[in-house]
Parts: C-alpha cells; structure tokens; sequence
C-alpha cells in the first residue's frame, strides 16, 4: 500500500507535457500577431495595401433636362350618347367595347308614333295650303270687283287678310312637317365620333326619355388621345420660353415605374392658370396612340424635354460622392495609382450620366466603384470599366 501512494503525482501540479502544449500554443499566436500585423509608422509605403477600386474616363456627351409630371390619360373627346326623343328601344347595334365609326348606328327607337305625327301634319298642311290657294282667287275676284265697283275695298282687304292668315297656317304646319321629320331621324341613333364605346347603360326594350339624367352609352375618342400632367409652378418660366422656339415640344410617355416607355407625343398646350392649392400648372400632351397604347384614365408619368446642354463633360453617377461640404470624386493619379479628392460643381443628369460644370475634363478617370473605402491619395489597383459613357447622345 505504502508503494501505490509513492508512484502517485502530486496534486495541483501540471505535467510537463501540459507546460509544453501551453508554450508551443503561445509560440503560434505570437509568430500569427507578427504577420498580421499592420505596417508602423515610418515604413515604407511598398508596404500598404492597395484598394481594388473600378475607374472610368471622363467622357462628352449631349445631356438631356427633363420635366416629369404623374399624368392622367384623357380621352380627346368623350361623348355621352342620349336619346332625343322618348320611346321604346326596339334595337341594340353595337357590341359592347366595340370600335365605333362615325355615324354608325347604335340604338333604334320605335318610330311608329312619329309616322302617324308626320302623316297627320302632312295632311293639315295639304287641307290648309288648299284653304290658301282658294282664298288667293277669292282675293283675284275681288281686285277686279272694285276696279268695277261691284265690291267694297273694305271686303277686299278683309279677303287680303284671309289670305295671309293661310300663308301663316300653312308655315306653321310646314314647321310640323319638318319637327316630325327631324322626330323621325332622332329615332335612329347613330355615334357622333369615331371612338371606343363601353358598355351600355340601357338595354334593349326600355322605354326611354329625352330628360333621363343617364345616357345610353359613352363613347371616348382614343385615337388621338391626350395626357394631362402637372409641373411645379417653378419650371413653368422654362415651358414658356421654350414654347416661344419650339412650338409642338416631344413628351414622352412612361409607366409607373419610369421604366418602359409607352408612347411619345408632343406638347399641346398649358393650361392658363396655377393651380393655388398645389402649387403647379397643368400641361396637355397628345400622343397618336396608333396601337392604343394608352387607355383613358390610365396614370403615366409623362416627360417633357425642356432643353439639352450639348458637348457636356460627364461621369457616372456612381462616381459622385457627397458630404456636407459638397459633391466631389475620386480621380485616378495613373503615375503613382493613387487617387485625389477633387471637389465638382454639377449639372444636369440624364438616366446614368451626370454633367459636371466645373472640376474635371475628358479624358481624366474617376473611380466608380470602391470608392466608400478611399480617402485623398490612397492607393488603389485600378480595374478601367471599358463603357460607353455617352449615354447614346455621346460623341
């Protein structure tokens, strides 16, 4: 027993096979901190690292400014189709959505009520035009009775007077004729217009009336067609004057999204007041709409060219950077690869490309791309993007 308790290690104290993993951990994590360690203070600059950044050059390009409004499309003319006449609705002849051309039939009133109006003023006026050709020879008679002083002239022009009194009769009865006629006509409804005609808002049968509030059907002209937008009451100094050269400026047409361009047309007209309550005034485009691209009382954000800077010096948009000092860029040093803070006055953008007033000019590059991990003169690895910057206007 004496001799188990002697081969037994001392507690609490470490084995040497312990002491050595412990050394040899410390030997690895200090050589790890030696090279990864970043360069001190004073070393030379082969030592930092170069940031991968993307450059591109400094390109021309023709820069397009645009107004944008959220417009509605508006039919060019919208009728609202009503009887003129009361009666029954004997025939339908369009289809609902239909096309319609101008002059097209689409309702048909029963018509027998003013037939038998139009034969019975037919007739008065045949009964009363007899009545005044016999008084007219009444009144021949009597002319030669009193050359002869057979007749009093007092009887003559009481006879004069019959005579115009069937001349009245027999206008008014003409009007007669003519009411029941034009009575007639309106029992055939025809379109007022070439447009799309919706659905109808009376079926066939109905009796209807020439003081119903509600029409037939509407029809709305969709070829062309116009689009109504509002700009801020500040450009509209810019439309004016623009409209002084330009009578018939294009407008474009584009979806919600400002991603796919519907339809292009050209400036009609502005509306001849602000609009107080929100600042802005309404411009009308019309737009062909040949294949019906746009719909009434669709929504479209409708653009207006207002002017174009020819020649402007240009970059990507990625390439601006702003702080509360202003915009600037990072442009490349070829010589040395770093790059150099340079502060830029802007101009107007069109889609990706930015015109640039004043700080840079063609050919210089500017870093597009990596630019959140730059600061002035920091070296970089410079990947050159080889696109086109003009934006398809370039030169």
């Amino acid at each position: 027993m004496e001799a188990e308790k002697k081969k037994k290690p001392p507690r609490g104290r470490p084995s040497v096979w312990v002491l050595a993993a412990i050394l040899a951990g410390v030997t690895c994590y200090g050589g790890v901190r030696m090279f990864s360690a970043e360069p001190a203070a004073g070393q030379p600059p082969h030592f930092k690292m170069s940031t991968p950044v993307v450059v591109e050059a400094v390109a021309r390009s023709d820069i397009n400014t645009y107004i944008t409004g959220l417009g509605t499309v508006i039919p060019l003319n919208t009728v609202t189709v009503h009887t003129r006449v009361d009666g029954q609705i004997m025939k339908v002849e369009f289809k609902e959505g239909d096309v319609v051309k101008r002059g097209a039939p689409l309702f048909e009133i029963d018509s027998r009520p003013f037939q038998a109006l139009l034969a019975e003023a037919l007739g008065q006026l045949a009964r009363d035009q007899a009545l005044l050709e016999n008084a007219k020879m009444d009144l021949k008679r009597y002319n030669t009775l009193v050359k002869q002083n057979s007749v009093s002239t007092q009887q003559r022009d009481t006879q004069v007077s019959l005579v115009h009194q069937y001349e009245g009769t027999v206008k008014y009865d003409q009007g007669q004729v003519e009411s029941a006629n034009v009575n007639l006509i309106y029992c055939h409804i025809a379109s007022p217009l070439t447009g799309r005609i919706g659905l109808r808002l009376v079926d066939g049968g109905n009796i209807v009336h020439a003081s119903d509030t509600t029409g037939l059907a509407v029809i709305a002209q969709e070829q062309p067609i116009s689009v109504v937008f509002p700009i801020p009451e500040e450009s509209l100094q810019g439309v004016l004057a623009m409209l002084e050269t330009t009578r018939h400026p294009p407008v474009d047409a584009f979806d919600r999204e400002q991603t796919r361009k519907i339809a292009t047309g050209k400036l009609l007209t502005v509306d001849n007041q602000i609009d107080t309550s929100t600042g802005t005034v309404k411009l009308k485009a019309i737009f062909a709409n040949k294949h019906r691209e746009l719909f009434p009382n669709q929504f479209v954000n409708a653009r207006l060219l207002l002017s174009t800077v020819r020649d402007a010096v240009v970059v990507p948009t990625s390439a601006i950077e702003r702080s509360t000092k202003g915009t600037f860029v990072y442009v490349l040093n070829a010589k040395n690869s770093t790059v150099s803070m340079r502060w830029v006055k802007l101009g107007p953008s069109e889609k990706e490309l930015q015109a640039i007033a004043s700080g840079l000019s063609p050919g210089e590059s500017v870093v597009v791309d990596g630019a959140e991990k730059l600061t002035d003169g920091a070296k970089v690895q410079a990947h050159v993007l080889l696109t086109n910057t003009s934006g398809g206007n370039g030169k």
